[in-house]
């Protein structure tokens, strides 16, 4: 054994009990899922109103949902939701602009 070692006497306090009730996180976050939720039809369905074509149904759909997703990870979803959906909607209106263009030149080609 080793030559150095001490004992140490362990005492103990008596046992002190209390009861914590956290306060559930759930209500607020439910309120404000319906909040957001209202707040991404809204704009969603405006948006679509907008639209020029049937076609950019899904793409418009699509950014709301990935504007929802980057929202949520926020401290203030329902302040930063109406900026991203606006970046994102622009930006899946360039691209199926640019895929119109692509189609429409590589038609030309094939005909050609």
């Amino acid at each position: 054994m080793n030559k150095y070692q001490t004992k140490v006497p362990a005492e103990f306090a008596p046992e002190t009990r209390f009861e914590l009730r956290p306060v559930p996180p759930a209500p607020f976050r439910a309120n404000q899922e319906t909040e957001f939720e209202r707040l991404k039809n809204r704009l969603l369905v405006r948006e679509l109103a907008e639209a020029p074509t049937p076609e950019l149904n899904a793409p418009l759909r699509r950014a709301a949902n990935e504007a929802a997703a980057l929202a949520w990870n926020t401290l203030f979803p329902l302040l930063v939701f109406p900026v991203l959906f606006e970046e994102k909607t622009d930006a899946a209106l360039r691209q199926v602009e640019r895929q119109a263009r692509i189609y429409a030149n590589s038609r030309e080609l094939v005909t050609v």
